[in-house]
């Protein structure tokens, strides 16, 4: 029985402070309907994709939690849950959740296609600082506004793979990719919002796309499995983001990749079995890995 799939990557453009989130539910609705013209079954929005991406400013009350989604979906995504089910193709989606609790997190979620939400991820590895920083030409207050994730790096079985999640920064963590290869993941999905200038090491700015595609490539062969990495891109409220969203085979070889700093869908077809080619050949992980020498990778901060 073949395990391929078709799947699709929803990059975005810019999304101004001032847009309203139906109009990037109405942008994503209309991705969604070409990826599905393409035979895709699956479409990944990126991270914080309902919103510009508000922790370059500092904000405070409700200029803050106006950001924040307290349901999922509501009046403003229900069109996409709606088109996902009319469709029958699944999405992931990256947003601000605030909880019943009052706890904020960057999360993801994975919705099947009977627009059901079928799982859910809290991003852990949160980038940027905590205080305004005024020589910084805009703030990364990620750390401020939001908690790290409580939820681990789950593994879903969902539209006949197993997928995991996980969110920007995360990528860059190859502990990251290790947990969700360990769980059985044959899939990954994820979103970013990465400048392209990065102010406490601009010497770097000339890498930040190469860094982007080196973690997910290497993630992938080191694990065995696919990747879906999708970007918010272009110029947004002063900020250039890289664009070049990608799929990734367990080769670590790109096999479709964005070209433009706009809305834009990249789709492959993807065969799940060839996870095997590096599970059983190369990183055999029941022969091979030795974790009782890996102590120092598992030790507390100091």
């Amino acid at each position: 029985m073949s395990r391929k799939i078709i799947v699709a990557g929803a990059q975005l453009g810019s999304i101004a402070r001032d847009e309203p989130r139906r109009s990037a539910v109405a942008r994503m609705c209309a991705m969604m309907r070409a990826a599905h013209r393409r035979g895709a079954t699956l479409v990944v929005f990126p991270e914080l994709a309902l919103t510009t991406f508000f922790p370059r400013w500092l904000l405070k009350g409700d200029a803050l939690e106006a950001y924040f989604e307290t349901d999922m979906p509501d009046a403003d995504t229900a069109p996409l849950f709606a088109l996902a089910r009319d469709l029958g193709v699944g999405f992931h989606l990256g947003y601000a959740e605030r909880t019943p609790e009052g706890r904020h997190f960057n999360t993801a979620i994975l919705v099947g296609p009977d627009g059901q939400i079928a799982g859910k991820y809290r991003k852990i590895h949160l980038p940027g600082h905590f205080e305004q920083e005024d020589w910084r030409p805009f703030q990364h207050l990620e750390k401020r506004y939001f908690e790290t994730g409580d939820l681990g790096f789950p593994v879903f079985d969902a539209l006949g793979a197993r997928l995991g999640m996980c969110i920007c920064n995360d990528r860059r963590w190859p502990e990251t990719w290790r947990m969700l290869g360990l769980g059985g993941a044959e899939l990954v999905v994820l979103g970013y919002n990465t400048p392209l200038h990065y102010p406490p090491a601009p010497e770097h700015d000339h890498l930040q796309y190469f860094h982007n595609a080196l973690s997910v490539q290497a993630g992938c062969y080191a694990n065995g499995l696919w990747a879906v990495s999708v970007a918010k891109a272009g110029l947004e409220e002063g900020c250039e983001l890289i664009g070049g969203s990608l799929i990734v085979a367990p080769t670590g070889e790109i096999v479709a990749q964005a070209q433009g700093v706009g809305d834009e869908v990249i789709t492959a077809q993807i065969d799940l079995d060839r996870c095997a080619e590096i599970r059983a050949n190369i990183f055999d992980f029941a022969q091979h890995r030795e974790p009782q020498t890996y102590g120092l990778i598992t030790a507390p901060k100091r």
